[in-house]
């Protein structure tokens, strides 16, 4: 299990910069190796070099050249995955944190913090690394987030806030702090009201129908806006439906030393009879302070052998 690791660190300023140059290497087609400067930069190096630490290769992305014994590596293999996604190789990443018995909040909503604060670092750090931040109206209503990296070092995302009965006040922060840029995504079919905004720049319309947005259309939207890597941060409805829809190429799952006993839950997808149906993931497993993190690359367990057994070590995140 490995321990999340505290910012600042060069490793943080590595998969910042690995982020925002993967599509200027992945343009070259070449394999190259990497350090990092002083100065956070990447600086090409031979891959014998004994500082190099990551090196690109066309046909993956970001890889370690760390050994497994490197205190560094875990920070890497979480990461690196996100810090690899381009425009020709997008990324959608999920993410909920929960109770030991499954629950994201109290009955009355309260989520403040069901996680430790390794874990709200890491959201940070995916908040960092990514071109937008997805939550549901719920999300917005009852924890009033503000959706930006201020613990961490990198460029606030896109705000994306799906409110497609278009219901939600103009007083939370996402709508009037003015930190970041904030898209409203409506349904092309929700009705007006009094305290609705009007149809301008900050509001996507979507396809609305039988009580959901059509997230394909909506991903297909962020993707031509340049949204190659999404972050999809909650709550458990919006994860659990672009779960559903097939749309997560990685879920990250925070379980918290807690047991809340009934509230909201997180994941709920719809129910198979028989265990052999059911989703099997292949996790890697992080300790992060006192919460453990599952992350689970579902492109790999999708195309994985359905009965195969599955083992992983414990990560310490530092």
């Amino acid at each position: 299990m490995t321990e999340a690791p505290a910012e600042p660190a060069l490793e943080g300023w590595l998969i910042a910069q690995a982020a925002c140059e993967a599509t200027a290497w992945m343009d070259t087609g070449r394999e190259s190796a990497f350090a990092l400067s002083a100065e956070g930069r990447l600086r090409p190096v031979a891959a014998s070099d004994p500082e190099a630490v990551v090196c690109w290769r066309p046909s993956v992305g970001w890889c370690s050249l760390l050994s497994p014994e490197d205190a560094r590596q875990p920070l890497l293999d979480l990461y690196l995955p996100v810090s690899s996604a381009t425009a020709a190789r997008p990324i959608i990443v999920g993410h909920l944190g929960q109770s030991l018995d499954g629950f994201i909040a109290t009955p009355s909503g309260d989520s403040c913090f069901v996680t430790g604060p390794q874990n709200i670092l890491h959201l940070h750090r995916l908040r960092a690394l990514c071109h937008a931040v997805i939550v549901g109206a719920r999300t917005v209503e009852n924890d009033n987030p503000r959706l930006t990296t201020r613990l961490v070092s990198g460029n606030n995302p896109i705000r994306v806030i799906l409110d497609p009965k278009n219901r939600l006040s103009r007083s939370h922060h996402v709508f009037c702090d003015g930190d970041a840029n904030t898209l409203r995504v409506i349904g092309k079919r929700a009705p007006d009201s009094a305290s609705a905004p009007q149809r301008e720049d900050g509001v996507l319309e979507v396809s609305y129908a039988g009580g959901a947005l059509d997230l394909h259309e909506l991903v297909r939207q962020l993707r031509a806006r340049g949204c190659a890597r999404i972050f999809v941060e909650g709550g458990g409805v919006t994860v659990s439906s672009f779960l559903e829809a097939g749309l997560l190429d990685r879920l990250h799952v925070a379980i918290a030393p807690l047991l809340i006993g009934d509230g909201r839950p997180g994941i709920r997808l719809a129910p198979h009879a028989q265990l052999k149906d059911c989703m099997k993931v292949q996790p890697r497993i992080y300790r992060a302070g006192d919460d453990v993190l599952f992350d689970c690359d579902l492109r790999a367990s999708a195309s994985a052998e359905r009965d195969a057994p599955q083992s992983a070590d414990v990560a310490r995140l530092t």
